[in-house]
């Protein structure tokens, strides 16, 4: 390929779509379940394997790794001017118990893959680059989710952090010291030029519009609770029904009220339950406690606390009808946020020129984007996946998709990565 064509290549943001899905597989094989999924919780060995073939991956492409001390990975490619902060891209490689191949480590292959395609054309950015893996990104073993952006982002304590545990009681500092990523590298104060981070959209709303590309303005703010009722346990047959302190019962009643305060408040509202257990779990005694968790997600502050507002109303009444008790304990508070404009354009601006079809749209999730949006300019890519499904073995996105929302990153990074963007004109 010659040098002209090579200009060319990269003016219409090309990135080798194979090379980047075969990257995919290949990290997809560390974990793999038989329904065609991904096991691979967070500092586990497997994940220590993946983390392993990224660091191998980005040392190859010409990368300065380093490892900070919550075992955030750093892979840098230098700039022509070392003054700038860098333009970074990233997400995470852990997965749910039950994960697909695509979440999360899309963003952060996207980001190798822009890294070796720029090598491949010899091009060489004003900023530094840096693409970042992001520590416990999911939370299923270590809670909470996002945990490594988020000590970055200084949201959370190092020292809180290295001391939560698993199921096992294992620390999250004893885990990072037996996979070997316990970082040297100082865990915040670190500048941010800009960040990107490209991702499945998790939804089904870029599918039914028949759109390649989500424009990401922002993010849902969401509020977790642990929400524990408590009744008196009973014999199913002796106890009549008026006399019951039936925790279940009550419970039942909060799940439909976070249905209907979501549904009363579109659009952007999402109210879900999404774990219950009742004790002491026999078939043949009325359930004297239900342990459940409440996640509320609105783009708008005040109607976020309006469906709280809603949904606690009905936990006191329904208490006080049944004659229970209740502790409705806090657990994650994430404000909405709104993606930085420069960043929004940027990625738009590389979805037009390529001539993708794209609209604009926010982000139902939690993503490390959110985290770091606090420390410099932001912003998002969605590409479809199938059906809309994720956090399921199912989990599926077109090739094509995929190499698109690469191509768009690619562009907006070397947008990004100017003297022009980082001083905001």
């Amino acid at each position: 390929m010659n040098a002209a064509h090579d200009l060319q290549q990269h003016r219409k943001g090309t990135i080798n779509g194979e090379r980047l899905w075969a990257s995919l597989m290949e990290l997809a094989q560390l974990g793999a379940t038989v329904k065609g999924g991904v096991c691979r919780l967070a500092l586990t060995d497997l994940d220590r394997q993946a983390r392993d073939l990224f660091v191998r991956w980005c040392e190859e492409a010409g990368c300065t790794v380093s490892v900070d001390a919550v075992g955030n990975i750093f892979a840098r490619r230098p700039g022509t001017n070392p003054d700038l902060p860098p333009v970074m891209t990233g997400s995470h490689i852990d997965t749910q118990p039950t994960g697909g191949k695509f979440d999360g480590c899309y963003g952060v292959l996207a980001g190798v893959e822009v890294l070796r395609s720029l090598n491949d054309l010899n091009i060489q950015t004003e900023a530094p680059l840096e693409v970042v893996v992001w520590t416990n990104e999911e939370g299923s073993r270590f809670a909470p989710c996002m945990m490594g952006s988020g000590v970055f982002a200084d949201k959370f304590t190092l020292e809180e952090t290295l001391a939560k545990t698993d199921a096992d009681g294992v620390t999250v500092g004893e885990a990072l010291n037996a996979i070997g990523y316990a970082g040297s590298r100082t865990v915040n104060g670190h500048p941010v030029g800009a960040y990107f981070e490209a991702h499945i959209e998790q939804g089904p709303i870029l599918e039914d519009e028949r759109k390649t590309i989500g424009v990401v303005l922002g993010a849902l703010g969401q509020k977790w609770f642990d929400l524990n009722l408590r009744g008196v346990e009973a014999h199913a047959g002796p106890t009549p029904m008026h006399l019951r302190k039936d925790a279940l019962v009550g419970a039942a009643a909060v799940v439909a009220a976070v249905n209907q305060a979501a549904l009363s408040h579109q659009p952007h509202a999402c109210g879900t339950v999404g774990c219950l257990q009742a004790y002491p779990g026999s078939r043949n005694v009325i359930p004297g406690e239900v342990r459940m968790t409440l996640d509320f997600r609105h783009l708008l502050p005040e109607r976020l606390d309006a469906m709280i507002a809603q949904v606690r109303q009905v936990i006191e009444a329904t208490c006080e009808h049944h004659g229970l008790s209740f502790e409705l304990t806090p657990t994650a508070d994430f404000p909405p946020l709104y993606f930085n404009p420069d960043c929004v354009n940027a990625v738009r601006d590389a979805a037009n020129e390529l001539g993708l079809s794209n609209m604009d749209i926010v982000s139902g999730a939690g993503h490390d984007a959110i985290f770091v949006a606090e420390l410099g300019p932001a912003g998002m890519i969605f590409v479809p996946c199938e059906g809309g499904i994720s956090h399921n073995e199912i989990e599926n996105a077109d090739p094509k998709d995929l190499a698109a929302g690469c191509a768009v990153l690619l562009k907006a990074m070397l947008a990004a990565a100017t003297t022009d963007f980082a001083r905001g004109l």
